[in-house]
């Protein structure tokens, strides 16, 4: 374990790729209590913390082969928030439907349900930090459906501004999301 000690996330993820057991170690004593803090601090219940945080850690050397993750810390936060928002959720409906008896297919379309509004709220904290005009584009044509002649319109802008602005939004929004890994997240959870 020494000798990984001082290895960067991005070194040990790479030895974690080849399978090495000791590198997975590493990250699990360098993140693990980190990790629980951010758990217990939803759950407020310190079994299911650790719970999370080992089925995210799981998940991590499950999948270890395929994942490209930039960030690892924020991979690993953000794996975490989906696994409580997702362990809560089903607490929920286990509790619901022992009440009122539906259909297993709901739970899984409510699941989904909350993973998307989870994602769209992520989006909507990136789009409040682009510039003004950016953001103001953005939300003409992603929230209120205009075109880009009608936003040019409305803005007093060229068409091509207006053009410029709305790839600068969605180049910003795709890179923060692939950065912070939320997109892999969500599409391992769907793929569960």
């Amino acid at each position: 374990m020494g000798v990984y000690h001082n290895f960067s996330d991005q070194d040990l993820l790479e030895e974690l790729r080849l399978g090495n057991r000791l590198a997975f170690t590493a990250l699990f004593n360098r993140y693990w209590k980190k990790l629980l803090a951010v758990s217990y601090n939803y759950t407020k219940d310190h079994s299911a913390a650790e719970e999370i945080v080992q089925e995210v850690f799981i998940g991590l050397w499950n999948r270890r082969a395929v994942l490209e993750i930039k960030i690892l810390e924020n991979y690993l936060a953000t794996a975490v928030k989906f696994s409580v928002f997702k362990s809560i959720h089903q607490q929920k409906r286990r509790a619901e439907l022992a009440q009122l008896n539906y259909q297993t297919e709901l739970v899984a379309l409510d699941e989904e349900k909350i993973q998307a509004k989870f994602l769209q709220e992520y989006i909507d904290g990136i789009v409040e930090q682009l510039p003004e005009k950016c953001r103001l584009v953005f939300k003409y044509s992603r929230q209120d459906g205009l075109t880009i002649p009608e936003i040019s319109k409305e803005m007093g802008i060229a068409e091509k501004t207006v053009e410029a602005h709305l790839s600068k939004a969605l180049k910003t929004i795709r890179k923060d999301l692939n950065n912070s890994g939320i997109l892999l997240i969500a599409c391992s959870f769907l793929l569960k």
